[in-house]
């Protein structure tokens, strides 16, 4: 029986000497992703169960237990709790119960408690580094990231969307790799994640839940350059291989190539204006709006013009009504006497005013004259009706 159980005990520990060289190895490596780590924990936890039943084993083969008894006695043993109301009495029994405290009771779980440690370690550095798998839905996506102050421009943007109601709660991620070293703090506050990586790579796309977002929006990579557009098509038209086309703002430098991207059935095309990243807010909460507010930013189509109108106790409705039916604009606000500028005032609001601001057209922007005309016209005309 002896030279039997020396022959085991030699076998058993050559393969448990190769175990632990290996798992020497793998703590060696450059690098270990948090699935090779949860493998090796795995790994662990089997040899661990082998010991524990084999212990078992030996303890009803040599002491007579039971198998409860001798489960008992295995995991106080490798607690290290010892209550001494069930132990080992056999030179065998008690032989085998030291080869289970200094093989499993410190070696084993030294190992599995490290493991788990290195877990924890991999996993928080995937994070911080943006290699982890976060299966989101529902989110709002941002592909890409502006080439200067990208840091302020986020913070700017994302604070926007978290004071619409709708957003509040919204999960927001980042795909690009400008933050490779993690996401500064004050974009961490505000809930947002991130994923290192291309758009253009499907496998990125795939690990930041394109699919499953439910607003996609593609930055410009730099603002100044209309090359940028090229890395735009790219990304738009694999989303509209998706089908995610409709779900995607998009900014496109160059308005020459805007009918390409329309093409990819894009929900909204806009200029990359950084100072004013709510409008891409507003293209999310609503459609639409964010053509009008970049309209303001350029003379491409419609502008804002302020016009010099000396007004004292008009009613609002009827100033926008003289200057809609004249053709010649939407009124915006007024400036008041004082300089102070009223935006979309009540409609029965009596207004003592200064100027106007009127949203005209590019192509037939009205000269001031023609605006105090318009405006006369409208109360002469509303005058003679009431003296009739």
């Amino acid at each position: 029986m002896a030279v039997w159980l020396a022959a085991v005990y030699d076998g058993g520990m050559n393969k448990f000497t190769r175990f632990v060289r290996q798992r020497k190895r793998v703590r060696q490596a450059v690098y270990q992703t948090d699935r090779n780590i949860m493998r090796s924990i795995v790994r662990t936890m089997l040899v661990l169960c082998l010991f524990v039943l084999l212990h078992v084993s030996a303890m009803v083969l040599f002491e007579g237990m039971s198998p409860w008894h001798g489960f008992w006695l295995t995991m106080t043993t490798l607690a290290t709790v010892g209550y001494g109301d069930t132990s080992a009495t056999t030179v065998a029994g008690q032989l085998s119960t030291i080869i289970l405290m200094f093989i499993c009771g410190i070696t084993v779980m030294t190992l599995l408690i490290s493991d788990y440690a290195d877990y924890r370690i991999a996993r928080r550095e995937r994070i911080r580094s943006g290699h982890w798998d976060w299966n989101m839905a529902d989110h709002i996506l941002i592909i890409n990231a502006p080439k200067y102050n990208r840091e302020s421009y986020f913070h700017r943007m994302i604070s926007q969307i978290r004071e619409c109601g709708e957003f509040n709660d919204t999960p927001i991620m980042l795909l690009n790799e400008d933050f490779t070293d993690g996401l500064p703090d004050s974009l961490r506050q505000l809930g947002v994640v991130h994923v290192t990586g291309l758009a253009s790579r499907p496998e990125d796309l795939d690990r930041a839940g394109a699919k499953r977002a439910a607003h996609i929006v593609v930055l410009a990579r730099d603002e100044y350059s209309a090359d940028s557009d090229s890395y735009t098509f790219d990304v738009s038209h694999r989303l509209f291989e998706l089908h995610l086309g409709h779900k995607t703002i998009v900014e496109c430098v160059d308005d020459f190539n805007r009918p390409r991207l329309k093409a990819l059935d894009i929900r909204a095309l806009l200029r990359p204006i950084r100072s004013y990243p709510e409008i891409i807010v507003r293209a999310m909460v609503a459609p639409g709006s964010e053509l009008l507010i970049e309209d303001m930013f350029t003379h491409a189509n419609d502008h804002t013009v302020r016009y010099p109108v000396w007004l004292e106790g008009e009613r609002w409705a009827d100033v926008v009504t003289a200057i809609v039916q004249a053709s010649l604009g939407t009124p915006l606000a007024y400036v008041t006497k004082d300089g102070h500028v009223e935006t979309h005032p009540d409609g029965e609001s009596h207004i003592h005013a200064q100027s106007l601001l009127i949203l005209v057209h590019t192509e037939r922007t009205p000269t001031t004259k023609e605006v105090h005309r318009a405006i006369e016209h409208h109360f002469n005309t509303r005058l003679k009706d009431v003296e009739n």
